[in-house]
């Protein structure tokens, strides 16, 4: 069963949502305020739990899509190893007990939260991934809440440069990611019958979309200095995993080798981390070393 709950719950997804409530954190807390292990303790738990209980959910809803991917018909709920009335009720939970503990963080973090909820399982699941080639842009959007989430229980300014930097960071990540990531499972998504871009406009014509989203990412990288602190971190993070990125695209841009995407696909995840952990280095480096680039 622990295997199953395992897939269920898309642990590893879980971790990236938590690592990215972290530094959002991290990033709004001032270094004035009072640190309490408490509230950032119980942020994390309620950031795994809504996290945990809204891509569940997705597999509640999509169980008939899911056995028709070769991809994803091994899940628990399509080969029966788990109830989908049992599925329900722990996905509920998880919901009801993140809502509750990002509560206790900030009220503006639980309206964040059920708004991650509403966007993902309801617009994007229900509607726009059904509907829409482009469903993956303004699914974005809830993909890139959960480091603002972090971000306003430690400061209700969501709306400071350093906030909207990290979901510009996190939004602009996911297009390449999943794109890239359609297309080599575009037969799957097509089984599914999902109009994802790669099965409606073809592989070759997504890549020219992909490159937009590639170029935005890498320039947002780039333009850190703009919206956050910045010193050691982002010469030796930012700077060379913006300029890899590109030049690892334009060689996927132009390969038809089948196995090439995954090499981009994990670079854009490595990227991703990169970015929003430096300004977060650089942030509270000198304050517990007591050093600075005096930049």
């Amino acid at each position: 069963m622990y295997k199953e709950l395992k897939v269920y719950l898309k642990v590893k997804m879980v971790k990236y949502a938590v690592l990215s409530v972290a530094a959002g954190y991290g990033m709004g807390f001032s270094v004035e305020d009072e640190f309490s292990y408490l509230t950032f303790i119980i942020l994390l738990i309620g950031a795994a739990c809504i996290s945990a209980g809204t891509l569940s959910m997705n597999q509640v809803q999509e169980i008939k899509q899911d056995s028709a991917m070769n991809r994803t018909k091994h899940r628990p709920l399509v080969t029966g190893k788990m109830s989908v009335k049992f599925a329900f009720s722990l996905s509920s939970f998880l919901i009801v007990a993140g809502l509750a503990c990002l509560y206790y963080a900030n009220p503006l973090t639980f309206w964040i939260g059920l708004s991650i909820l509403i966007m993902y399982n309801g617009l994007y699941t229900m509607h726009w991934k059904k509907n829409w080639p482009f469903a993956a842009v303004p699914g974005a959007i809830p993909g890139a809440l959960p480091i603002v989430m972090g971000f306003s229980a430690a400061n209700n300014n969501i709306l400071s440069p350093e906030c909207v930097y990290l979901f510009l960071v996190m939004f602009l990540w996911q297009m390449p990611h999943f794109w890239s990531l359609a297309i080599r499972y575009a037969k799957d998504y097509a089984d599914g019958k999902f109009p994802v871009l790669p099965t409606v406009i073809g592989a070759e014509r997504t890549k020219y979309h992909i490159s937009f989203y590639v170029w935005a990412f890498a320039f947002i990288g780039i333009m850190n200095p703009f919206f956050v602190e910045f010193s050691y971190a982002y010469f030796i993070l930012v700077i060379p995993f913006a300029v890899t990125l590109v030049w690892k695209f334009i060689k996927y841009f132009h390969t038809e080798d089948e196995k090439a995407w995954f090499p981009f696909f994990m670079l854009t995840n490595f990227s991703m981390l990169a970015f929003i952990f430096s300004p977060l280095i650089d942030k509270w480096t000198p304050m517990i070393f007591g050093v600075s680039l005096g930049l």
